[in-house]
């Protein structure tokens, strides 16, 4: 198995979130996360803010969105070592947000909202890259 950290998805995992958008069921997202060391903002300002200090804030502004369209954070914890498996760098947290729907998550990837824009600076000046996998819950 290949692993490959991304800060943003590709065409085709982007066009997966409007395919089947029918479906108005919760969906979960698992997002592995792995931070620069410093942020490293686009516009090149002085920072003395580490990657992960950088990502909080967009996190935190995402946590109140989340709340805002009917999801959640539900959970946002530090990876503490590999049980099991082998992969050459373990990711620094690992986040479950969960989506009222694909659909509402699709909706708002690209927000023109100004407080988004400002808050996702941050995101791209901390993450080094991230696996974001899409799940479901099980109904037996």
């Amino acid at each position: 198995m290949k692993v490959e950290n991304r800060v943003f998805p590709n065409r085709e995992q982007m066009k997966g979130f409007f395919e089947n958008t029918d479906d108005n069921e919760p969906i979960y997202m698992l997002n592995l996360l792995k931070f620069k060391e410093k942020a490293e903002y686009k516009d090149g300002r002085e920072t003395n803010l580490t990657g992960r200090e950088a990502y909080t804030i967009y996190a935190e502004f995402m946590d109140k969105h989340l709340k805002e369209i009917g999801g959640e954070l539900v959970l946002h914890t530090d990876v503490k070592r590999l049980a099991v498996g082998k992969v050459e760098e373990l990711w620094d947290v690992v986040a479950i947000a969960k989506w009222p729907s694909r659909k509402i998550m699709g909706e708002n990837m690209m927000p023109s909202d100004p407080e988004y824009l400002e808050a996702y600076q941050h995101r791209e000046a901390g993450l080094a890259g991230q696996l974001n996998i899409e799940t479901k819950e099980i109904n037996d």
